[in-house]
């Protein structure tokens, strides 16, 4: 009887001793505080475009270019539209045809159906890049100029959110 008691009493102690420790341990309350910084995203760079075919009078052509990202993380690009800050309102010509007036270009903005485009992200020192073709975006008016036969043209374009 005496060892009974003994071991009940034991077990007894022990349960609150556990239980004891648990309720501290599972009722125990705290606070802290923590603090991030957001990177900032940097503005990605465009080749000039260059038309992927013969443009002539009345005619459109596609517009390639290359779009270049030095973020660690993808971007995207969610319009394409015309720089009309460089160049002459947007377009050059080469130096060997003078007279052929950029006037009779046209562009239209480009949203890619409305999902714009994601450039990579950098690897390493690599910037991610992304080639895109904006399809039948240049134009030519039926009215230009044949000083314009031969030349070659630099459209400038601008990324927009």
């Amino acid at each position: 009887m005496t060892r009974r008691l003994f071991v009940t009493t034991l077990v007894i102690g022990l349960v609150v001793l556990v239980g004891g420790t648990a309720s501290a341990y599972w009722g125990a309350s705290g606070s802290g505080g923590g603090s991030a910084t957001a990177g900032t995203t940097v503005a990605v760079s465009l080749s000039p475009g260059t038309p992927t075919s013969t443009l002539y009078p009345g005619g459109q052509s596609s517009v390639m270019l290359i779009v270049s990202n030095p973020n660690v993380s993808p971007v995207r690009v969610g319009s394409l539209a015309l720089a009309t800050t460089q160049g002459a309102g947007g377009f050059s010509v080469d130096g060997s045809h003078p007279t052929c007036a950029v006037g009779a270009l046209s562009f239209i903005t480009q949203t890619n159906g409305g999902s714009g485009w994601t450039v990579g992200a950098k690897v390493g020192a690599v910037n991610g890049t992304a080639s895109i073709t904006l399809t039948n975006s240049l134009a030519m008016a039926a009215n230009a100029a044949s000083a314009c036969q031969g030349a070659t043209f630099t459209v400038y374009l601008v990324a927009g959110p």
